[in-house]
This record gives structure tokens, sequence and C-alpha cells, in this order.
């Protein structure tokens, strides 16, 4: 579980992180605050794991802010001016949540501070919005993510998952140790390929098609463990 607070001079951003954070399993807001130094004065007193926080904030920024503390939680910026993110990386934030953004951008800003908090060896699963509901999906579970308009299908074994969602953003929600890009509309599930032949990758009676510019990794990521033929 993931303890955080959120500070943003307007009420209405701090009830949208509030509304998305309940629907987010493992975060729990335990404080949202409207002026900083309340809640300044609230990290005297108690720990957290992440702290969502505004850049322009009356009387002091979230950068400097964020820069005063000694014990320095997971920082995800929510705020308008995008002209800040350079700074928010430099900070070495989770994730520059630019506003207004969606529950899928929200959530996926988590699952990074989720996967930052738990030691590698032990994140083995991501959540997902499928319709109002949020999924639970085990890394091993998954045999591809397949692209299809503005959407991705997680193609598990006897069902699938519709998330709207880039093929780059699932990619980065992911272990590169398990998962690779084959295709532009494409990525594998390593630890489940069966064979790899004329282009071509079978998971599971899936036959999934590889880019010539992915072939080199492809071979790299799979040396001596499968039947190769390319």
């Amino acid at each position: 579980m993931i303890t955080a607070i959120a500070i943003d001079d307007e009420p209405i951003a701090l009830d949208i992180v509030d509304r998305y954070a309940q629907k987010v399993p493992y975060i729990t807001l335990e404080a949202k605050f409207s002026n900083a130094f309340d809640a300044l004065e609230y990290l005297r007193r108690k720990q957290i794991d992440l702290l969502f926080l505004d850049v322009k904030m009356p009387d002091i920024s979230g950068i400097d802010f964020f820069n005063s503390l000694s014990k320095k939680p997971m920082l995800i910026f929510t705020t308008a001016y995008s002209e800040h993110a350079v700074t928010g990386f430099e900070l070495e934030a989770i994730d520059y949540l630019l506003k207004p953004f969606s529950f899928p951008r929200f959530l996926k800003a988590c699952n990074k501070a989720n996967e930052q908090k738990q030691p590698v060896s032990t994140v083995n699963h991501i959540f997902v919005k499928d319709g109002i509901n949020m999924v639970r999906i085990d890394f091993d579970q998954i045999l591809f993510v397949e692209a299809t308009g503005n959407y991705i299908k997680y193609i598990l074994r006897g069902k699938s998952i519709l998330v709207r969602m880039t093929v780059k953003e699932a990619l980065e929600l992911l272990p590169t140790h398990q998962f690779l890009q084959v295709h532009r509309s494409y990525i594998i599930n390593l630890k489940l390929v069966e064979k790899v032949e004329r282009h071509l990758v079978l998971i599971a009676d899936h036959i999934i098609p590889i880019s010539s510019s992915y072939i080199s990794d492809l071979k790299e990521k799979l040396k001596g463990n499968v039947n190769i033929k390319l």
C-alpha cells in the first residue's frame, strides 16, 4: 500500500486527485491540502510514500516546497504548466501530470510509483482500467499486447482486456527483461515464446509479426532459449 497526500491551491484539482486515488487499490490518500504550509506541518509529524504536488501555488512554489523537505517522498507533479516538466524530472519526479489529466493517465503515474516502491523482483503485476472496473493483470498472464486504434488489448490466456492506452505507454508499465516490442502494434512476453520463424513469433497458437527493425533485439533477448529461424 502506498500512502499519499495531495497539495494544490485549487480545491477542484484536489477533489479530482482524491476521486481518482479512491479508484486505485494500492493508493491511500491520507490528506489533501490547499495550503502548502499546513502540509509541511503534517509532514513533520507523519511520513508518507508519495506526494501529489502542484507547481504554481501562492507564497511558495511546489518546486521550492519539495526542495525544503528533509525526507523526500516519491513525487508526482500535477500542474497546468508544461514548461516546468524539465525541472520536475531533474528533481527525479516519478511523473508529471499536465492538467487536465484523465484517470488512465493518473493510473499510469501511480503504477510507476508502485513499481519504484517495491523491489523490482517483487513487482509482478499492474492495474488497468477495464470499463468502470480496476483489474489486476499479472505479468505472467500476458501472452502479448496488441494495438487497435486508440486502444491496446492485453491478450491473456482465454480472454483479453481492452484499455485506452498507446503501445508506448503500455511498454513503460512492463518489465523490460520479460517484454519486448517486436512490431509497431505488438509487445510480446518473452517467457512464452515457443518459436520464431520467417519474421513471425508463435505464442500459444497466436502468430505475431516481427518488424525488421526489431529482429536484432529479439535475437539478443532469446539467444539460446528458443528455436529461432530468421
